[in-house]
């Protein structure tokens, strides 16, 4: 049962272990979320400490990271089976669709089991963004051009995520990979119609709106649907996402650091106003990532903005929302890595990577 008090915030921390001011935000009652970095990583032992302090200090914290497959993957060292890329799954579907889905299957049992046996709970996990050719930041991200075939990989994937008893995020909605610029260092514009995007890039969120367990959408705005990014835009994610695709889950802001993840309506927004402006405009979480770095301003900026405008009303809990992120958390213990180690599934799912 979701307690009252909704945390729509997912902030970082600075190292491979906590400072006091970590301690101290991670501690703050709207905090709901902690994402983990390359930076966090030492080993499993240094990992699961971590995260067992973490949860100490705010036991219903979602515990996150961005660990994909391929290069973006951010712990690879002390047993941490090396992923393909979800390009090089869309490569095997080409020769047989069949061991295709059972590769697919077994990255996402591998992804979440080694994830879960250090303590963390989520991750960022699959893209579902067609690979057009065209943008950088995607590119062998995406499993394929075909959205039938993103589809079909990314729910093998998410079949094996669930079998580790971890949930999954499809990202980025309605879509990243038509337009070339990067979202982390430019504004990416795209200017097709919604038909044509949903026709094509739209497909496999449409497909899996029902399995999806959370989306995180776009830092790109499609010009003749919304002037907003779409993580900002409540035509897409109330009016499309949840209305029309008949979406249920979670929605998670992209990083909120990003060049396009403050800038709207023609003005670049504050971190407090930015996130208010995601939960506003539908999503249930908002996320700013690598600030905790050095002293942390931004972070404490956001955290104390967001207490102001609580008590300014500027915001209010949202009860479903934080019911949301909730049915994110783990369902039951995952297997520790010493157990994990000597499970049967777990080696057969690696043996079939390696194939």
């Amino acid at each position: 049962m979701a307690d009252s008090l909704h945390r729509p915030l997912v902030i970082d921390v600075a190292g491979t272990t906590l400072t006091a001011d970590d301690r101290r935000r991670i501690a703050h009652p709207q905090v709901g979320g902690v994402i983990h970095f390359a930076r966090n990583w030492e080993s499993c032992a240094q990992m699961t400490a971590l995260n067992a302090e973490i949860k100490s200090i705010n036991p219903q914290v979602l515990v996150c990271v961005d660990h994909e497959g391929g290069r973006v993957q951010r712990f690879r060292t002390d047993g941490f089976t090396r992923l393909p890329s979800m390009r090089a799954l869309g490569e095997r579907w080409m020769h047989d669709p069949i061991e295709a889905t059972q590769v697919a299957t077994a990255v996402g049992f591998v992804l979440a089991s080694e994830l879960r046996a250090v303590g963390v709970d989520f991750s960022f996990a699959p893209v579902l963004d067609l690979d057009h050719g065209e943008s950088s930041v995607i590119g062998d991200r995406s499993f394929h051009r075909d959205p039938r075939v993103v589809a079909l990989l990314a729910k093998s994937v998410m079949h094996g995520m669930l079998q580790a008893g971890m949930a999954n995020c499809g990202k980025h909605f309605p879509g990243h990979g038509f337009v070339k610029a990067d979202s982390h260092t430019a504004i990416p514009v795209d200017r097709r119609g919604l038909k044509a995007i949903l026709g094509d890039d739209g497909r496999p969120f449409e497909w899996l709106a029902g399995t999806l367990d959370a989306v995180m959408p776009a830092h790109v705005i499609y010009a003749r649907v919304d002037a907003r990014p779409a993580g900002f835009s409540a035509k897409w994610l109330q009016e499309i996402l949840r209305g029309r695709l008949g979406f249920e889950g979670a929605i998670f802001s992209d990083d909120l650091s990003m060049e396009a993840g403050r800038y709207i309506d023609g003005r670049l927004l504050s971190y407090t106003d930015a996130a208010l402006a995601a939960l506003a405009a539908g999503c249930d979480l908002a996320m700013l990532c690598n600030q905790s770095v050095g002293a942390g301003a931004p972070l404490d900026e956001l955290l104390e903005g967001f207490a102001a405008a609580a008590a300014g009303r500027r915001w209010r809990p949202v009860h479903d929302s934080e019911v949301r992120r909730q049915a994110l958390l783990p369902q039951a213990a995952g297997r520790d890595w010493g157990a994990l180690k000597v499970f049967a599934p777990y080696d057969a799912a690696r043996r079939l990577l390696s194939s």
